[in-house]
């Protein structure tokens, strides 16, 4: 087991500040999920740094429950509503999905509003490097991840009822607002790439606005694959959806190509060609073929943006660790790879100015 797995993978004991009386969730569970019986079970996965995730187990079943953490949080953060909405409504599509089961927003239950849906069973992937596997299986695994991507982007969201799940046009702009913002109340220490790319992101935003459903966190280790294939069952993690603009969503996944395995789990480091990991440019061209596109531009602003985006994300997380509300125990080291993401954003940003 990798360094990787041992903090992430798996189950542990409910922490003592995510516990909640498990009488009231058996008693809602039998009320509003079919088929359910039995007495519960609870662990806590141990993945995760933003809304607690626990497996359920009762005679026989497995589901998995999502919270919002208790605590004062930052606004907008956690939504738990959206995660279930979105889930269950692309449970229309080919889109891979975790079945939903019910969403509960009375805080009278277990303290905090929850969902409900199946324990897809598989296996998830911390290293991007794949260790173990062939060159053919990591082939086939990176283009099961990107085709994946695809198929979502071209979900027609009006005809699955999402068409108010976010605002159309103007993504860009209202994100960089928006993770401006989350920065500056979770700032600590002072990041001064963090203020130039405040400054430099909106002012140089590439022309050509998209909408589509996006994911937001779209990586690796968001999703589930087979036990033995080598295709994505479940996308996970759907906290951060909304509509938006594809290029933006592609290319957060893309930047783990551009960082090392120990920022955002990259694989920079790595020989992908005698892995067989397909390059930075083949894996644009897969997307691009999927999607109808002639290509990507301005690929160093969108990289720029989604590494400041992802550190305002960090920093978020460092604040929740400093108060004691992240849901991992690993909030504080993941918190610490804010400055130098934001580092690594600018340089994207040099390579242009």
């Amino acid at each position: 087991m990798t360094d990787l797995e041992s903090q992430f993978a798996g189950t542990q004991d409910v922490l003592e500040k995510h516990r909640f009386d498990v009488g009231n969730l058996q008693d809602y569970m039998s009320a509003h999920v079919d088929s359910f019986s039995g007495d519960i079970a609870l662990s806590q996965f141990k993945g995760g740094q933003s809304n607690p995730t626990y497996r359920i187990d009762a005679d026989g079943q497995v589901f998995v429950l999502r919270r919002k953490p208790p605590g004062d949080l930052l606004p907008s953060a956690h939504a738990v509503d959206r995660e279930y909405r979105v889930i269950s409504a692309l449970g229309q599509t080919d889109v891979p999905v975790p079945r939903t089961y019910c969403l509960c927003e009375d805080t009278e239950v277990i303290g905090t509003a929850f969902y409900i849906m199946e324990m897809v069973q598989g296996r998830v992937f911390w290293d991007g490097t794949l260790p173990g596997m062939s060159n053919e299986e990591r082939g086939s695994v990176y283009r099961s991840v990107n085709e994946a991507m695809a198929a979502l982007h071209r979900v027609d969201y009006q005809a699955i009822g999402l068409g108010d799940f976010g605002k159309v046009g103007e993504y860009r702009e209202r994100q960089i607002h928006r993770w401006s913002k989350t920065y500056r109340l979770a700032e600590m220490d002072p990041i001064p790439e963090m203020d130039r790319l405040i400054e430099w992101l909106p002012e140089n935003i590439p022309p050509g606005d998209e909408t589509t459903l996006i994911h937001g966190d779209y990586r690796l280790d968001n999703m589930i694959f087979h036990p033995k294939e080598p295709r994505v069952l479940a996308l996970l993690d759907w906290e951060l959806a909304t509509l938006g603009h594809p290029v933006g969503d592609f290319t957060y996944t893309l930047m783990g190509w551009r960082l090392d395995k120990n920022l955002f789990r990259g694989i920079a480091h790595a020989n992908l060609p005698f892995l067989g990991i397909p390059t930075e440019d083949e894996y644009i061209a897969q997307y691009c073929q999927s999607t109808g596109r002639d290509g990507i531009r301005n690929l160093e602003w969108y990289l720029a943006y989604n590494m400041f985006r992802l550190a305002a994300i960090l920093q978020g997380i460092a604040l929740r660790a400093k108060d004691g509300t992240a849901a991992s125990p690993h909030a504080i080291e993941q918190g610490r790879r804010a400055r130098p993401l934001a580092e690594a954003a600018w340089r994207q940003v040099e390579r242009l100015v």
